[in-house]
């Protein structure tokens, strides 16, 4: 199955993405940062990336997906980018246009059911 890196600073978001994404049987490893989540991406080439958007600063997931598509090695590794941005007074920072590279949004909290539907999706070639 696919090498999928999970990008968010929470740990039980980790944990539970971790657990529902591994009974599909996809080997998954983590960071807790836009910058060590890159580090990670560049080091271990994953198959798709799950994303958050607030980690380190408000818009730490942006920045990573930018640097990810300004990297020609990395730019085609899928993103779900998912945040609970909507819910916060940040939301009107959030862009709206193509300044995220990404190829999938989930909103916080994720139905299980419905991430392994994406993650199969754009797992797809």
């Amino acid at each position: 199955m696919a090498k999928i890196l999970i990008v968010d600073d929470d740990p039980d978001f980790q944990n539970a993405t971790r657990i529902v994404l591994e009974k599909e049987g996809h080997t998954i490893f983590s960071a807790k940062s836009g910058n060590e989540g890159y580090r990670r991406a560049k080091e271990d080439q994953p198959d798709l990336i799950v994303l958050d958007v607030m980690m380190d600063s408000v818009l730490d997931g942006l920045s990573m997906s930018r640097q990810m598509y300004e990297d020609d090695e990395m730019r085609d590794i899928p993103i779900i980018m998912v945040t609970s941005i909507a819910n916060t007074d940040y939301a009107e920072l959030f862009p709206t246009d193509d300044y995220i590279h990404i190829r999938a949004f989930m909103s916080k909290p994720i139905d299980p059911a419905k991430l392994i539907k994406q993650v199969n999706k754009l797992l797809v070639k």
